[in-house]
């Protein structure tokens, strides 16, 4: 089997990438990440990669003139791995239009929210505050404005009445393990189409369950 090869940007903890390459440990999983980049030294993620006998890079923005400098070199370094999809999974810089435009449509991010809803940072505090019954995550296409793109998947889960952040978080991130992998196997597959703003997955099965929140 011809796996496509992924390289994955990270700037912290890497749970998403635990959970990818998890999922590329299994042998009729159709993707492979060749390559773990980091623009923080510091990052746990490293290590993860590392862990895995996946080639890793820490290219810091800090280290070049401009944004446009650093996009460049970036570049440079996933073409070089032979990847073919970039998956960002908790980078936290954002990509200038150049870089974004010459990997579209194989480019995705996950976001801890049901996009168009709650982009940015601190998005579960804001689902609180906002006391909104349901959140959860989004893997989408990634454009140049911010957290924005064709949506691929998304996972709902409940706002409990006592959660908070952290607890909303947790309860979220646990769907996001489950929901990039897959995503990226209908990728690999080849079953993902962008048309215009949508993503069409060749036979997928839609979800028609109602979800109300609370009930008596």
């Amino acid at each position: 089997m011809d796996r496509l090869k992924v390289a994955v940007l990270i700037s912290g903890n890497g749970t998403n990438l635990q959970a990818l390459i998890d999922a590329c440990d299994s042998p009729d999983f159709p993707a492979e990440i060749c390559l773990v980049v980091s623009n923080r030294s510091d990052a746990f993620g490293i290590e993860r990669g590392q862990n895995a006998d996946i080639d890793t890079a820490v290219i810091k923005p800090r280290d070049f003139d401009d944004r446009e400098a650093f996009d460049n070199a970036l570049d440079e370094r996933i073409r070089a791995s032979g990847a073919r999809l970039i998956c960002l999974a908790g980078f936290m810089w954002l990509l200038g239009e150049g870089f974004v435009n010459s990997w579209r449509d194989r480019l995705v991010n996950i976001h801890p929210s049901l996009l168009p809803a709650f982009r940015g940072l601190n998005v579960q505090a804001q689902a609180v505050e906002m006391g909104v019954r349901y959140s959860g995550c989004t893997v989408h296409f990634v454009r140049p404005e911010l957290d924005d793109g064709p949506i691929i998947t998304q996972a709902v889960v409940p706002v409990m009445p006592d959660d908070d952040a952290g607890s909303l978080s947790a309860r979220i991130l646990t769907q996001e393990h489950v929901i990039y992998p897959q995503a990226v196997r209908w990728i690999a597959e080849g079953r993902v189409r962008v048309s215009g703003d949508n993503v069409l997955i060749n036979d997928a099965i839609a979800n028609e369950q109602v979800l109300i929140n609370p009930i008596e």
